[in-house]
């Protein structure tokens, strides 16, 4: 896994089969975000067989089969649109193109698994929810920083197991390291990736939603800057917002482009959890200045203080539990109501925003 570019990001987990081999095919199309390569090594790790692969750009379907030699390059999306023993396909295209992509996938009676952000307007997310009541297939969405993060499905368990009582708040800190040389053009054009609340603080508002058990939020107030990116008059480096959960619950994150290079990662992200009998801390890529190991957990409640490096400890269920939803025509991986509010709530903040100088 690359520590230093999150566009990369793919942590290897432990394989943990919930099918027979060969029961659930899938295929990958649109390779623009490296986020893909996360996408289906968790896929192939619960059981999935990675069949197929599309893109128009024979440079990336090439570096994707280094990566995966046993995948067959199609010669167009048709080819895998067309082949019925296909359950899913998993994409990471320009977020603008995300939906319908979407759309074209679940036409075809396939699942369709797509990277964050999985829209960026909101007609285009009444289309995904029109095409998801016609079709009945799954508009699933990869929240990477919760689903492919041990600490944060650990995190998950605690609250379960009611370790810190009612949750009542949230913070989320969202940092990510640049690496602007080798982005390409569409990441500055916030009308493709949809500006930094839509993109990347998708995972922000995801988790709040999960953690606090919420179903609906108001954004309270939400601000976008770009402070020092000014050779990219159309990017954002910055974004904060504030939520108020149905529920009662609030919450707050911080996302931005400003991790400096003497990180050993690519972003120091965090999450602090607030109950009413405790709260969580997660350190989830690096605990800085003590080691670089991700995963660490911290919670305080009224037995103690107590800290866990879960490192290779919890895995990733999110894969498995999503194989057998598209098996089984289940929702216990996510809702789709989940995904579809995380993803309403990202656009109206984006739209919304006041711009900062």
């Amino acid at each position: 896994m690359d520590h230093k570019s999150g566009m990369f990001y793919a942590p290897k987990g432990k394989p943990n089969p919930v099918c027979a081999p060969g029961e659930f095919r899938f295929a990958a199309i649109g390779l623009d975000h490296g986020h893909i390569y996360g996408m289906s090594q968790g896929l192939i790790e619960a059981g999935g067989q990675l069949d197929w692969v599309y893109d128009p750009d024979p440079a990336k379907v090439a570096a994707f089969q280094n990566k995966f030699p046993h995948v067959k390059a199609a010669r167009s999306e048709q080819e895998i649109l067309q082949d019925s023993g296909i359950r899913l396909v998993a994409g990471a295209a320009i977020p603008s193109e995300r939906c319908a992509l979407g759309l074209r996938v679940m036409s075809h009676g396939k699942d369709y698994f797509t990277d964050k952000a999985p829209l960026t307007t909101l007609e285009q997310l009444e289309q995904a929810k029109q095409k998801a009541a016609e079709t009945k297939q799954k508009y699933a969405v990869y929240y990477s920083e919760r689903l492919h993060v041990e600490s944060a499905v650990y995190a998950g368990q605690l609250i379960e197991q009611g370790a810190i009582g009612r949750v009542v708040q949230v913070i989320g800190l969202g940092p990510h390291r640049i690496n602007a040389n080798s982005r390409p053009d569409w990441f500055f054009d916030r009308d493709r990736f949809g500006g930094i609340l839509c993109d990347i603080g998708s995972h922000q508002i995801e988790q709040f939603l999960y953690y606090t058990g919420a179903k609906n939020a108001a954004i309270a107030h939400s601000k976008k800057a770009n402070y020092h990116h000014k050779q990219y008059p159309q990017f954002e480096d910055f974004g904060d917002a504030t939520l108020v959960g149905e529920n009662g619950a609030t919450g707050y994150f911080r996302v931005d482009w400003f991790t400096p290079d003497g990180l050993s990662t690519w972003g120091d992200g965090r999450t602090t959890i607030l109950g009413t009998d405790g709260y969580i801390e997660l350190r989830k890529y690096v605990d800085i200045g003590r080691n670089q190991k991700g995963d660490n957990v911290y919670l305080v409640n009224s037995e103690g203080e107590h800290y866990w490096n879960v490192s290779g400890q919890v895995g990733y269920p999110y894969f498995g539990q999503l194989i057998l939803d598209c098996i089984n025509r289940t929702e216990n991986a996510m809702t789709q109501e989940h995904a579809f509010k995380a993803a309403e709530l990202s656009v109206i903040a984006q739209r919304n925003a006041a711009h900062i100088e």
